[in-house]
């Protein structure tokens, strides 16, 4: 029922956009989830993508998040935010993720971990930790603009969830969390002292928690801060699905810190309520953004207001009296001194631009050749063979992905399909441990459709056919309509007009620590044969040319 009025809602409020002028195709705001409800409030999630392990800082009149990104490239995404509800996708700080010949190929699960995002001294910080590498850091001094080249700040295995702090005196310090599968240890939280440019850790690690000790299991995640004199470390416990808020305090980075716990579930339907950045605002108003795992859907973002009762930030509202806040629905929007415009990050694109959109992410480090942008109005997605020993695409890079963006939509997509190889196909996927796709393959007597689907990608079984059909034209629309809860189906259409329903419905499944992506891919099959039939065969490889990508409102 809260979808079928939000869904209302939001159809309201796309026809009065359409009125003042906004293009369908070309607008900032997305056609499928709009937090603001215009009236002054807005509902929660403020985001319904995947941007996982958030943190945000505010300079000045301007805020700034970013999130885990894993193995997907570009990585660490910037949004911008004038309000903390409507947010715009402005850049990314990693363009290559480090070692870049171990990024190659696809190392679902890994890369960067729960970032936090700092402004010291006129430079913005990001700093992260990979699981298997240890903890790294990028600076800018323009955010929308080239980031510096990743610092290796602390070498290391399992060293994961950094937040650095630079206090009065011109001393820094930086907490962190352990990764069990990679150190042995986790659920404790160490602290260390860092020099004055934040590239290295000077000090031995020193213990500040142990969560095994009061029953806060999983303890990671952690954001360092300083207010009125008290050191805090914002830690989220209890796993990713179930978990809770806590908040540590001392008058001494080293401490011994108190706890407390200052947000759980409660009786909403919001699970895990936890692990994000705490926001300052010039009105003294306090506010806390954090994620909400949702299966398929990934780490959804939430913002819930923060009173500070007895020097303890109480996060949400503490709706049963027990002291401990639950996350709100719908709440006034944060005081920021005035309105602005509604704006969520981009989706659909119209691929007439000279660089790729901001949403686009590949599943390992690209070569230029994966994909040429033009001003023509299309995209050229070249199709590369196969790599050696991958059963399915769950080893594949060069898959363009991106992240479901709300609970229900439609992807529509129209390409040209121009092979080189027999085998060679290109299409509409919906990726994750399990996936399912619609393409078309150039076979030895001609053009076909295929829905495909691979479930247990990730543990390497084969592809299945669902269904098949023979097509004789090679520009061709593809269509995804995925339901609330990602169940999806596949259509087709010769003519962009009328749509053929193809295959099973597929159940669309949560990647490794991600949600479900939908996007574009063109392959080759290794060793492939030349198609001699067609007339362009002797050029080097396969192509398709993607006119248009565009999501929107699922249709009822």
């Amino acid at each position: 029922m809260r979808y079928f009025v939000k869904h209302i809602s939001l159809i309201l409020l796309h026809l009065t956009l359409a009125l003042n002028g906004f293009a369908q195709h070309n607008s900032a705001v997305s056609n499928v989830w709009i937090a603001d409800n215009g009236d002054g409030t807005y509902t929660n999630p403020i985001l319904h993508a995947d941007y996982s392990d958030p943190d945000v800082i505010k300079v000045g009149g301007d805020f700034y998040m970013t999130s885990s990104s894993f193995n997907a490239v570009p990585a660490l995404p910037i949004l911008h935010s004038k309000d903390l509800v409507n947010w715009k996708l402005i850049n990314h700080a990693v363009n290559n993720l480090l070692p870049e010949e171990h990024f190659s190929s696809p190392q679902h699960g890994n890369g960067v971990w729960a970032p936090s995002i700092r402004y010291h001294q006129g430079y913005f910080y990001i700093y992260w930790g990979d699981p298997d590498f240890g903890i790294y850091m990028v600076k800018t001094d323009d955010p929308a603009g080239e980031w510096d080249d990743p610092v290796l700040v602390k070498a290391g295995e399992g060293l994961i969830d950094p937040s650095p702090l630079w206090d009065d005196d011109g001393k820094a310090y930086l907490v962190h969390a352990y990764a069990r599968s990679r150190s042995g240890i986790n659920t404790v939280l160490v602290v260390h002292e860092m020099n004055p440019d934040g590239t290295e850790l000077t000090g031995e690690p020193v213990l500040v928690f142990d969560g095994h000790e009061n029953g806060n299991r999983v303890v990671e995640g952690p954001k360092f801060l300083k207010r009125g004199g008290w050191y805090y470390i914002l830690a989220p416990a209890g796993g990713v699905t179930e978990g809770w808020q806590l908040a540590l305090r001392s008058k001494n980075a080293f401490g011994p810190y108190e706890h407390k716990k200052v947000l759980h579930q409660g009786n909403t339907d919001i699970n895990g309520p936890h692990q994000g950045g705490l926001v300052e605002l010039d009105s003294e108003e306090s506010w806390f953004v954090h994620f909400q795992d949702k299966g398929v859907y990934g780490r959804i973002v939430h913002l819930n207001p923060v009173e500070w009762k007895d020097g303890w930030p109480m996060i949400g509202e503490d709706i049963n009296n027990d002291g401990v806040g639950e996350p709100v629905l719908t709440y006034q929007k944060p005081d920021v001194g005035s309105e602005f415009p509604i704006q969520t990050p981009a989706e659909s694109d119209e691929f007439n631009k000279q660089k790729l959109g901001l949403q686009w992410q590949w599943h390992g480090n690209p070569e230029p050749t994966w994909a040429l942008t033009s001003k023509m109005g299309f995209v050229r997605l070249y199709g590369k063979p196969l790599p050696k020993g991958v059963k399915n695409l769950w080893g594949v890079p060069n898959l363009l992905l991106q992240k479901f963006s709300a609970p229900a939509f439609t992807a529509t997509v129209k390409m040209k399909f121009r092979p080189h190889m027999i085998g060679e196909k290109a299409g509409l996927i919906i990726m994750g441990e399990d996936y399912g796709y619609l393409a078309v393959e150039r076979g030895r007597d001609g053009f076909r459709i295929m829905q495909v689907t691979a479930e247990g990608a990730d543990s390497g079984v084969s592809e299945n056919v669902q269904e098949s059909a023979q097509v004789n034209s090679r520009e061709l629309w593809f269509r995804a309509e995925i339901q609330e809860g990602g169940l999806t189906r596949f259509s087709y259409s010769d003519d962009g007009q009328s749509f053929n329903e193809i295959g099973e419905a597929f159940q669309a499944k949560e990647g490794r620590w991600i949600g479900a992506k939908i996007g574009l891919f063109a392959v080759q099959p290794q060793n492939g044969e030349p198609d001699d039939y067609l007339d362009y065969s002797s050029q080097h490889s396969g192509f398709a040319d993607v006119d248009w990508f565009r999501i929107t409102t699922l249709e009822k």
